[in-house]
C-alpha cells in the first residue's frame, strides 16, 4: 500500500476498523476529523442527529455527514454516462480509490466481487482511480486495465486528484461508505477486510430496509467488456521461448492458461480449460486464475499462477498440472515459511529455477521468495515497500515483478519504485541497484519514476514488469512507457531499444501497449504486448517488429451465467398453442415513469427446457439472443422443431432502463416465466401472452 504524502500506511486491523465505521459506538468520537473526510466536514457543518422512528433497528451512524459529490472526474468508464450521488440514493455505496499499478488495489478487487455478489441489490460499488504513474491518468489505459482486471462496476478517472482531495485520501487503496441516503459513513485504507465491511454493511442494510430508504432494485451498467471482441490472446503476461525444444510457452493471463507454440506461431498445445479455478489433473481440465510468470527445467515447466496465490508444476511429458506451493488463498502475514503446500503466498508473480533453487519475485509482500526441498519462504527484501539497499534482509523492495538471472546473481524489476535490482545467490553480498532512484528518504523512491536514458540513479523507468538476460545486458519492458530498454550490468547505463514512448500497434517504428514479458531465442526478441493482445517478434539486428500470428489459436468459449442474482421465476398456467413455424410470446416491457430504455442495452432473453423435450431444437436453448423493441413490446419468437408436442420451459427476459435515457445509473429488470406449453393442431391460440409482475 502507498501513501500519497509519501508515509508507509499499515493496513487497518479488523477490530479498529469496527470501532472506526461505529459498530462499537465510534460515532462518539471526541475528534470528529478523524471519522469523516475535511472536505465533507466543512461542507456539512456541524453534524445532526435525526430522532429515529420507534422500532427502527440501532443506526450504526446516528451522526450525519452529507457526502461529498462525485464531480471532478475526467471520464466515467464502466457506465454509459456520469454518474451522482443523487443518481445513487436509495443504495449503500462503496467508493474504492485505487489506481491500477497497486498490488493492494488488485488484491481488494477479489473482496469488491464478492461484496458486489453478495449484496447485488442493496450496494453500489465505485472506483475512483486516483494515478499514481503519469501513465494511468490516460481514460484509454484505465480502460484497459478494467478489461484486464475484469471490474464489474463503474470508474471515474480521478486523474487531477479532485475526489481524492474532497474526500481526504491518503493512500491507496481506501474505501468509503455511503448509506443509502448520501451520508458518508467511514473509510478503511488496506486490504484484508472484508469480513469487517460485511458487519457493516448489514447493520445499514437493516437499519434503512427498516426505515424505507433502501432500495432494492438491481443497477445495470453498459461495461467496457461488452464492447470489445474475444480475441486469441488476452492480455498475455509473460513468454518463455525454448529455442531447442523450438517452443513458445505464453501465459494468456486473462484467458487462465498456458498457449504453447512453435517459434513460427504454430500452436502445439494448450494448458488450461480457460475456466478460472484451481483444478489439478491434464491439460484440458486444469485450471489456472490469471497465470504469469514461467521457467522451464528440463520436461517441468513451473507458472506463477498469480491470482491462485499458487505455484504450479506442469509436467510436459506426462501432460499433467499439479500444485507444488500455496494453500489457494492470499497471505495475509509477511515473512511467513513452511512446507510448500501448508504456506500461503501472496501474489507470485515471476519466477526461476537456479540449480535446485527456484526462486519466486513474490509482488504481494514485496519479497524475493526461494523453494528448495518442498521448503518455501522469504529470501530478499524485509517486506517493506521501498527501494534500500543492503543486506537480503534488511533490503527493501517494490512490488517486484520479473525475475531473471545470469548464473552468479538475480535480476529484478520492481515495478512500484520503477527499477531494476541485483539480487546476490550467495548471502555474502548486498542487494544493490543498478539502475532507478534508491536509498532517498523512507517512500520516496516510489515517486521517482519518468522516461529518461541515462546511468545509475539518474535513469527514469515507469512502472517496469519483465526482463530477460543475454550477454552481459538486461532487456527490460519498460511498461508503462511502452518501451524496450537496454541495461547495461556493468555500466549501469539504460538506453531506449524500441518502442516511441506512445501506445499503438505499429510495425515500423515499433510500437507497444505496456508490454510484460520477454525472451530471447536466437537473434529474435519475443515480447509479451500485453495491453495489444498480441505476441511481437522483433530482430536484433535490424529492430524490425512483426506481429506474430498464433496458427489455430481461438478463444475459450465464454463461461459467465447470464441469470440475475434474486429473480424468481412465475408460474403460469399451462398453455396450449396452434401448430406454427415459431412458437411466439408477447411482453410489454414495464418501465417506470421518468425512466426510459437504456440506449445502450438491448433486451434479451434466454430459453431453458426443463426436462426432455422435443418442440424446440437443442440450439434454441440457454443462448442470449437480442429483442427489437417496439411501442414498448417484444415479440419473442422461437423457431420450432416439431408440428406437435409438449414441454415445460422456462423464459428469461432482461432489459434496463435508466433516468430519461441518459444512461449513467441504470435499473435492471429481471422476469421470468416457468410455462407447460402444448402445440397442438387443433388449438386456435397463436401467442402466449406474458405479463411482467
Amino acid at each position: 500500500m502507498v501513501s500519497r504524502n509519501l508515509t508507509i500506511w499499515g493496513i487497518c486491523g479488523t477490530l479498529g476498523l469496527a470501532v472506526w465505521l461505529g459498530i462499537t459506538g465510534c460515532s462518539n468520537a471526541q475528534d470528529e476529523s478523524d471519522t469523516k473526510p475535511a472536505a465533507a466536514s466543512a461542507k456539512a457543518g456541524k453534524a445532526k442527529v435525526e430522532k429515529e422512528p420507534e422500532n427502527l433497528p440501532e443506526n450504526p451512524f446516528p451522526k450525519r455527514f452529507p457526502a461529498p459529490g462525485l464531480e471532478g472526474g475526467r471520464a466515467w468508464l464502466n457506465t454509459s454516462g456520469e454518474i451522482s450521488m443523487k443518481d445513487l440514493r436509495g443504495k449503500i455505496v462503496l467508493l474504492d480509490f485505487w489506481t491500477y499499478c497497486c498490488i493492494n488495489c488488485i488484491h481488494v478487487i477479489p473482496d469488491l466481487n464478492y461484496l458486489e455478489k453478495k449484496y447485488a441489490n442493496e450496494i453500489a460499488v465505485i472506483g475512483v482511480h486516483s494515478a499514481k504513474f503519469d501513465n494511468e491518468k490516460d481514460s484509454d489505459n484505465i480502460r484497459d486495465a478494467i478489461l484486464r482486471y475484469e471490474i464489474k462496476h463503474p470508474v471515474v478517472n480521478d486523474a487531477n486528484m479532485a475526489l481524492w482531495r474532497k474526500f481526504s485520501v491518503h493512500s491507496w487503496p481506501t474505501l468509503v461508505l455511503i448509506d443509502p441516503e448520501g451520508n458518508y459513513c467511514g473509510f478503511v485504507s488496506g486490504e484484508g477486510n472484508r469480513e469487517v465491511l460485511e458487519v457493516v454493511i448489514d447493520k445499514l442494510i437493516a437499519y434503512h430496509r427498516a426505515k424505507g430508504t433502501l432500495d432494492e432494485t438491481p443497477l445495470h451498467f453498459n461495461l467496457e467488456s461488452q464492447k470489445v471482441a474475444p480475441t486469441p490472446l488476452r492480455f498475455p503476461g509473460k513468454i518463455l521461448a525454448d529455442e531447442a525444444g523450438n517452443r513458445l510457452f505464453i501465459s494468456d493471463s486473462n484467458h487462465n492458461r498456458i498457449v504453447i507454440a512453435d517459434l513460427k506461431g504454430k500452436v502445439l498445445d494448450i494448458i488450461g480449460s480457460g475456466a478460472i479455478g484451481a483444478k489439478d489433473g491434464g491439460f484440458a481440465e486444469a485450471q489456472f486464475d490469471h497465470p504469469q510468470g514461467m521457467d522451464l527445467d528440463g520436461n517441468t515447466l513451473y507458472v506463477a499462477d498469480t491470482e491462485n496465490h499458487n505455484i504450479r508444476a506442469v509436467d510436459l511429458e506426462q501432460k499433467q498440472v499439479k500444485t507444488i506451493a500455496g494453500v489457494g488463498s492470499q497471505a495475509r502475514e509477511r515473512n511467513m515459511s513452511g512446507p510448500g503446500l501448508e504456506t500461503a503466498l501472496s501474489s507470485p508473480w515471476d519466477l526461476k529455477k537456479v540449480g535446485d533453487r527456484l526462486f519466486i519475485a513474490m509482488a504481494g509482500p514485496h519479497q524475493i521468495w526461494v523453494m528448495q526441498n518442498d521448503k518455501i519462504g522469504p529470501y530478499a527484501g524485509s517486506g517493506r515497500e521501498d527501494i534500500l539497499n543492503g543486506p537480503l534482509g534488511e533490503s527493501a523492495l517494490a512490488q517486484p515483478s520479473g525475475i531473471t538471472t545470469d548464473g552468479q546473481y538475480l535480476y529484478v524489476v520492481d515495478s512500484e519504485g520503477s527499477s531494476v535490482r541485483k539480487i546476490p545467490l550467495e548471502p555474502n553480498e548486498e542487494v544493490t541497484t543498478i539502475v532507478g532512484s534508491s536509498d532517498l528518504p523512507q517512500g520516496r523512491c516510489l515517486f521517482e519514476f519518468g522516461d529518461i536514458d541515462g546511468v545509475g540513479d539518474d535513469v527514469r523507468l515507469q512502472h517496469p514488469l519483465g526482463l530477460t538476460y543475454r550477454d552481459g545486458k538486461l532487456y527490460v519492458a519498460d511498461s508503462y512507457n511502452h518501451k524496450i530498454k537496454i541495461v547495461d550490468i556493468a555500466k549501469k547505463t539504460s538506453k531506449t531499444f524500441i518502442g516511441t514512448g506512445k501506445a499503438g500497434t505499429k510495425e515500423d517504428p515499433a510500437e507497444l501497449s505496456e508490454p510484460a514479458g520477454l525472451a530471447f531465442a536466437g537473434e529474435t526478441l519475443y515480447i509479451a504486448d500485453t495491453n495489444n493482445h498480441q505476441i511481437r517478434v522483433v530482430d536484433l539486428k535490424t529492430k524490425k517488429a512483426t506481429t506474430l500470428v498464433l496458427e489455430g489459436l481461438t478463444p475459450p468459449k465464454p463461461t459467465e451465467s447470464l441469470d440475475v442474482p434474486g429473480s424468481k421465476s412465475t408460474e403460469v398456467k399451462a398453455q396450449t398453442v396452434a401448430t406454427a413455424e415459431h412458437l411466439q410470446f408477447d411482453v410489454k416491457l414495464q418501465i417506470p415513469e421518468g425512466f426510459k430504455l437504456n440506449p445502450e442495452g438491448t433486451p434479451y432473453y434466454r430459453l431453458k427446457a426443463d426436462g426432455d423435450q422435443s418442440l424446440v431444437a437443442q440450439e434454441q436453448l440457454n443462448e442470449r439472443e437480442e429483442l427489437k423493441v417496439e411501442d414498448g413490446k417484444v415479440a419473442i419468437k422461437i423457431p420450432l422443431a416439431a408440428k406437435t408436442g409438449t414441454g415445460k420451459f422456462t423464459l428469461i427476459l432482461n432489459y434496463t432502463y435508466c433516468k430519461d435515457g441518459k444512461g449513467g445509473v441504470c435499473k435492471l429488470k429481471a422476469a421470468s416465466w416457468t410455462i407447460p406449453i402444448t402445440i397442438a393442431e387443433t388449438a386456435e391460440q397463436k401467442t402466449i401472452s406474458l405479463e411482467i409482475e
